[in-house]
């Protein structure tokens, strides 16, 4: 029987991020339940940074993750994980108030954020119907490539020595003493230190372990691609409905892929797309763009979770100083991983926060905010 000093469960970005940042300075292990690492959440990612998305209480990790994403260190990544896209978020001619509440709430953030016309909007977004009259243009949105981020987190995390285990769930885990004892797939080990990155499950460990759930809530997310007449163009920005109803952008061929931006609560599992939410993704895009839709080409759903405010939660349990949450990072777990797993590596190790998260404040994010 293995003693490690951390085990962590889940390697999607938040297991294999945070395995990354630790696997030099302990000994690690990385269970996933599935196959292969992110096949419900990571897997299924829309796939753009933007540092509006999640709030201005989400904004400073998407903030101080951008130079990492952008250039990461060689030995992680020869390249970056990022490229230009844009994102214009707009609302009807009756919804001014959403502009500018927008616009409010991230007064303080320093962001680069401009209000437009419709006319601005409609010289990146040509089939934009008149009505939506109020748009703000935030031109450092980017796509972010998810599959070589996770990839360069998992592979960083093997060279680190620390040793993944897929198809491995979690059935039991007992408390000995000092240490924590696991029976995962066929096998059982022990730890000093349990990392709870089980995203969608993330409760349901905390239960196996004997502590208090925090109440993260797995939702879905459905997604659909279609092509339209005329063809979307590649360089069309992200564009987001400032009512929190759709998002959609451009994909490679000249179609689009767009969310009814829907949250619907679930059980922890594997999901599949929703036909009525479906038809409500693109009967909202035709209430947008003046382009005929041809066909569904692709559809497809996953989970996010989260807390009961909407915000991470990184840090040791109140009332278990070995079991660490790593969890509730909703839809923007992606955008946020370097900043949440140097933050999470700073309070796991007891080290100094890393220069890039001064502007953080890690209290905001406790796992004992729910005590």
């Amino acid at each position: 029987m293995k003693h490690f000093d951390v085990v962590i469960i889940g390697a999607g970005i938040a297991g294999a991020s945070i395995a990354s940042e630790i696997g030099a300075d302990r000994s690690v292990l990385l269970l996933e339940a599935e196959d292969h690492p992110g096949y419900h959440s990571t897997g299924r990612s829309a796939a753009f940074w933007t540092e509006s998305y999640g709030g201005p209480l989400v904004q400073p990790l998407t903030t101080a993750s951008r130079a990492f994403l952008d250039n990461p260190p060689a030995e992680f990544s020869p390249t970056g994980f990022l490229r230009p896209r844009g994102a214009v978020n707009i609302a009807r001619d009756d919804e001014q108030n959403l502009a500018d509440q927008f616009l409010a709430d991230f007064a303080d953030n320093g962001l680069a954020m401009s209000r437009w016309s419709w006319a601005q909007a409609a010289a990146l977004v040509p089939d934009l119907k008149p009505i939506w009259k109020h748009a703000i243009h935030e031109p450092e949105c980017r796509d972010i490539n998810v599959a070589a981020l996770h990839a360069a987190y998992l592979a960083d995390a093997k060279r680190k020595a620390v040793d993944l285990k897929c198809r491995a769930p979690v059935t039991r885990i007992r408390k000995h003493g000092r240490v924590w004892e696991l029976i995962a797939g066929d096998e059982t080990y022990r730890a000093t230190v349990l990392v709870n990155a089980a995203g969608a499950w993330a409760d349901g460990i905390a239960r196996l372990a004997g502590v208090k759930s925090v109440g993260i809530q797995p939702l879905i997310r459905n997604m659909v691609q279609i092509e339209t007449d005329p063809p979307s163009s590649q360089d069309m920005p992200l564009v987001v409905g400032l009512d929190g109803s759709f998002y959609f952008k451009p994909e490679a061929g000249g179609s689009y892929w767009l969310s009814p931006h829907d949250e619907i609560p679930t059980e922890p599992g594997d999901v599949a797309p929703d036909e009525l939410s479906v038809a409500i993704a693109i009967d909202r895009f035709e209430k947008v763009m003046d382009v005929q839709v041809k066909r569904v080409t692709r559809k497809w759903a996953g989970l996010r979770s989260f807390a009961p405010d909407r915000l991470p939660v990184i840090g040791f349990d109140s009332a278990s100083a070995d079991f660490f949450w790593f969890a509730g990072q909703g839809g923007f777990g992606i955008q946020t991983a370097p900043a949440a797993a140097k933050l999470a590596r700073s309070i796991l190790l007891g080290q100094t926060p890393d220069e890039s998260l001064q502007t953080i404040d890690a209290s905001l994010y406790a796992a004992s905010r729910f005590s």
